[in-house]
């Protein structure tokens, strides 16, 4: 870098020297020339005083350019060199390496832009490792089931029963959501989707009929605030899974005996539903991720509650698919999720 600004800079003293050697040589000789002095000696007087001082200009300008060269190289070089030693960190597994933000503007935004992509990538990493470890155990509680199941038949100490196969059935349709689950996260959800104009409220009672049960066993009360209908623009399949995840959420991590609000409204070109559940708060620096992909709050009791932590990530997937958004607060003692869809 440094040697191709000093090219740059002799380049441009060769070409002012030659014009000021050539062109003005010609004008300061025909200037001498019309106060009676000789050729030979108005270029003798021009080389003795323009030439000389034109010279020593020249070398203190490459010196100049030499030395600004090299130090803007450094101050280049630094920043990028660090970039690419943090790059090669990261490569290797260090992903909670960043790299100081030098005060240039532009080397600023290249090292912010880093920073956010090893963040990016520590995100990435850190889901991984919890994919590896909620499969196994999401899919370690049914299987060790069917296993003592089937071994306890095989030796004849559980006789085939209706109840034994109807707990049977039960392990192998938990093996089976999780797999529906995960073919939704996988799935093709784009907004090319076959989207018509749905009753929201009539879903919404489809959806809380299924999840009735899961509410009674722990004394959940539930109160409505929809009205008799509400049309929105969405996959009738696809919102009919979102209200059904964000009943099962309520029902799982509500409070027991608590309540479970339902709200509904049209707000312009938008229609915004909310459910609100009571229960413990939710930390502040988790809410961001909620609706990431096998994101646990808590996951010793997520998983004793038999989550997989993927209900709201295809809640917002599919949300987001039919152009809607979705979010959540949580205060003392109330949880509340939302999402908007075109009216």
């Amino acid at each position: 870098m440094a040697a191709g600004t000093v090219a740059v800079s002799a380049v441009a003293l060769g070409l002012v020297a030659a014009g000021v050697w050539w062109f003005g040589g010609s004008a300061f000789e025909n200037l001498m020339l019309q106060h009676g002095n000789t050729a030979s000696i108005a270029r003798a007087m021009f080389d003795e005083s323009v030439v000389k001082v034109l010279l020593g200009a020249v070398t203190v300008a490459l010196a100049g350019s030499i030395i600004l060269s090299v130090l803007l190289a450094g101050a280049i070089s630094r920043p990028v060199g660090q970039v690419a030693a943090a790059a090669r960190r990261i490569g290797e597994g260090a992903y909670t390496v960043r790299v100081p933000r030098p005060s240039a503007t532009e080397l600023a935004a290249l090292a912010d832009s880093f920073n956010q992509m090893a963040v990016s990538l520590e995100d990435q990493e850190r889901l991984r490792r919890e994919l590896v470890s909620n499969f196994a155990h999401e899919l370690r509680t049914p299987l060790t089931n069917l296993q003592g199941y089937l071994q306890a038949m095989r030796d004849g100490v559980v006789d085939p029963s209706a109840e034994v196969f109807a707990s049977l059935d039960e392990e192998v349709d938990r093996l089976r959501r999780l797999s529906l689950s995960l073919d939704a996260l996988a799935g093709d959800t784009g907004r090319n989707s076959a989207q018509e104009r749905v009753d929201l409220v009539q879903l919404v009672g489809a959806a809380l009929r299924l999840s009735l049960p899961a509410f009674q066993r722990r004394s959940i009360r539930i109160k409505s605030d929809l009205p008799d209908e509400l049309y929105v623009r969405a996959n009738p399949d696809h919102l009919a899974q979102v209200l059904l995840n964000l009943l099962q959420n309520a029902a799982r991590y509500g409070r027991e005996s608590g309540l479970v609000k339902m709200t509904a409204a049209r707000d312009g070109d938008e229609v915004l539903f909310a459910i609100s559940n009571t229960g413990d708060q939710i930390p502040p620096e988790d809410l961001p991720h909620l609706f990431e992909r096998f994101f646990r709050v808590d996951r010793s009791r997520d998983r004793a509650r038999g989550g997989a932590g993927v209900g709201l990530a295809i809640v917002k997937q599919l949300v987001e698919a039919a152009g809607g958004k979705v979010g959540v607060e949580s205060t003392s003692g109330l949880t509340r999720f939302w999402f908007n869809l075109p009216a």
